[in-house]
């Protein structure tokens, strides 16, 4: 038996493997990828087969990070739900508190009655937390490509958002900020003030951020012309976020579902226009990212102000009022979506007269049908190649693995 076969044998036989070692050719290897492996963004596995350097095909396996997320919820009422969607993407827990809530509240039919303030507050801290999310996505793509700068800048200036949240709330990273009906508690005194602080000291830092990384040379060499996804074929995966719109397609629900207050607010839908390649390749998906940081500080600037001019702070406002005391919801099927960081996070609820329980809770991961789509451009690229396209698509294993 070739060296080649032999060694792809006894790794097939040491781990579990789609592929039968009598269909490899002499010429071909299966590589494994993680999942202890820094550059894959969490406990996941790529069994690479390669023939030299090129790729032929990527299986990702995935269940490392399995927390059981939709069993715990047929056991626990809905606002007990909550720590737990929190968990999910935990680099965007506000994003998910904000779709599951909105769900929630639909079925008990009270989400006509949420006061505007609360609305504000819960777009501004989703879209802070928008902020943190890119931050570490472009932050970390930076450092897989090699460089290492923008994450050291990017971490620093996320830093600043945590501790805008934990003052808000009291946590920097699982929040349980947003409830059914309201909000935990009303921002604190100076929290607009210092919001707006914030907002001005970022802007020249994402200018700096272009310079650094978006039209760096090296960058879009490693970038430009890899992982192209076409719009049909992403369209046909489920993909959506920023890994759709890199592809060309202004597909954004926070503008095709107009939730929340996002009507009221101007801002824009950056897409993927192959400027530096072909349209859909990591560069493009990158570079929607780095422009959503500027739409999603647009978004902030005109929520304060709303909140500030408009729908000011009165000592009697109470964001608890409506929160209800036990949520009974009646035998209904019926599924809520928003757009996260990340793509379309959506929870479909079923209930059969349990009232307080959901009978079940499943989560249509955005994260999960963007990975599915990575052995469909990973095919022919180079094994260095594959690491600029994870990079690029952007996921969180606890919302894959859910």
């Amino acid at each position: 038996m070739p060296a080649i076969q032999l060694i792809s044998k006894n790794l097939q036989n040491s781990v579990p493997s789609k592929y039968d070692v009598s269909q490899i050719s002499d010429e071909e290897m299966i590589l494994n990828v993680g999942p202890q492996h820094p550059s894959t963004h969490g406990v996941l596995r790529l069994e690479v087969v390669t023939d030299g350097e090129t790729i032929v095909d990527v299986v990702p396996h995935m269940g490392y990070l399995h927390r059981c997320f939709e069993k715990h919820a047929e056991a626990l009422s809905f606002p007990q739900i909550i720590p737990y969607v929190d968990r999910l993407d935990y680099v965007a827990s506000m994003n998910n508190e904000h779709a599951y809530v909105m769900g929630v509240e639909k079925m008990l039919g009270i989400d006509k009655e949420i006061p505007k303030r609360i609305e504000y507050i819960r777009v501004l801290v989703s879209e802070l937390n928008r902020l943190a999310s890119h931050f570490i996505a472009i932050g970390t793509y930076g450092m897989d490509i090699g460089a290492y700068t923008p994450f050291l800048w990017l971490i620093r200036d996320r830093e600043h958002i945590l501790r805008l949240l934990e003052w808000v709330c009291g946590a920097r990273m699982l929040y349980n900020y947003i409830w059914v009906g309201g909000l935990y508690y009303d921002t604190p005194l100076g929290f607009e003030e210092k919001t707006l602080e914030f907002v001005k000291y970022l802007k020249p830092k994402l200018a700096e951020l272009q310079t650094i990384i978006v039209d760096n040379k090296i960058f879009i060499n490693r970038t430009a012309n890899v992982g192209v996804l076409d719009r049909d074929l992403a369209i046909n995966y489920g993909c959506t976020g920023p890994v759709l719109r890199g592809s060309g397609l202004a597909f954004d629900l926070r503008k095709i579902d107009a939730y929340s207050v996002y009507p009221e607010i101007d801002f824009d839908i950056p897409i993927g226009k192959g400027a530096m390649g072909k349209t859909g390749d990591c560069w493009d998906r990158n570079y929607v990212r780095v422009q959503e940081c500027h739409e999603s500080i647009k978004i902030i600037e005109q929520c304060v102000e709303k909140l500030l001019k408009v729908h000011k702070r009165d000592r009697d406002f109470n964001p608890q009022s409506l929160v209800p005391k036990r949520i009974r919801v009646q035998p209904m099927e019926y599924y809520a979506r928003a757009e996260s960081p990340k793509g379309e996070l959506g929870f479909y609820f079923k209930t059969e007269g349990r009232g307080e329980i959901p009978t079940r809770c499943k989560v249509r991961s955005c994260c999960f049908h963007n990975l599915s789509v990575i052995h469909e451009i990973s095919k022919g690229a180079l094994i260095a190649d594959l690491i600029a396209i994870v990079g690029s698509l952007d996921f969180i294993m606890g919302e894959v693995d859910r």
